[in-house]
């Protein structure tokens, strides 16, 4: 249900930004239903009328199914006349006064995961310009979903296993690659819910910090993960999508604040405080 919420918020943003870069009057969209072969339409945006609320548009059927079938954007000038599409949706489209209608599909790992419509109430070519501003409107709900599912999996991965582990230092090792993941991640999320999920993750790793100690700033403490985890400056600053010498930066103000001298020392300040595994 979680990722559920996610990808709806997603599909909202993508469907505000392709209305705003295209200037379509309508756009609206949803994603495939877990263990089916249908998009369910949850996010309407310009709508007059409530008929293509929940609507499911199954693989293969009318512009939207045919998009899922295909993997691959299609458009059609005047919906209900087309000949390159099937009919089983032209009673909803009818009742919105759609005509000229495009669906582009979001395909996450060869896998179609949702679907962007954008439509107009006149019959006229949508053009290359609006068919390449929606399909990256789509490439953002991919990325994001990409965010999401690499967010979940170190989540699953985070959490204690009910085997023994017979190798308690490389098991210390997991987590604390785990931590620097976790929150290199952080920041890519946009859906605030599961951002928040991933801190707590995060903080569940480590022991509770001590007071009256050193408080290391998010971006500090990210870099610090990282080196924990037996990583360079450069290997950092691409982890993070920092440049090397930020990374510097971050790393002399947390040893500076750790009363430390080296990265080492820096390091094992950290986990006396808590604040890493």
């Amino acid at each position: 249900m979680a990722a559920e919420v996610a990808g709806a918020v997603e599909i909202r943003g993508a469907l505000s930004r392709l209305r705003r870069t295209t200037g379509l009057p309508i756009a609206f969209g949803g994603l495939v239903e877990a263990g089916r072969t249908q998009v369910r339409i949850s996010e309407l945006t310009g709508t007059n009328t409530a008929s293509l609320r929940s609507l499911a548009v199954t693989s293969g059927n009318g512009l939207g199914g045919k998009a899922v079938a295909l993997a691959r954007p299609c458009a059609v000038v005047d919906y209900s006349a087309s000949r390159q599409i099937s009919h089983e949706y032209d009673i909803p489209v009818a009742a919105e006064g759609l005509r000229s209608v495009l669906a582009v599909p979001v395909v996450v790992r060869r896998r179609v995961r949702g679907v962007l419509y954008g439509a107009l109430r006149t019959a006229q070519p949508l053009g290359d310009r609006t068919l390449g501003a929606a399909v990256a409107a789509a490439r953002d709900v991919e990325q994001a979903l990409v965010v999401q599912d690499e967010a979940r999996g170190l989540l699953a991965a985070a959490r204690p296993a009910p085997a023994v582990v017979p190798d308690p230092g490389a098991a210390w090792e997991q987590v604390r690659e785990a931590h620097a993941a976790l929150r290199a991640l952080a920041p890519r999320i946009t859906d605030p819910g599961l951002r928040a999920e991933l801190l707590a993750a995060c903080g569940l790793l480590t022991a509770p910090a001590r007071e009256a100690e050193a408080v290391l700033a998010p971006r500090e403490l990210d870099v610090l993960a990282w080196v924990a985890a037996g990583a360079t400056n450069a290997a950092v600053a691409e982890r993070l999508g920092l440049r090397p010498e930020t990374v510097k930066g971050y790393l002399r103000s947390a040893m500076r604040k750790l009363g430390a001298h080296t990265r080492g020392e820096a390091v094992s300040a950290a986990r006396r405080t808590g604040v890493l595994p």
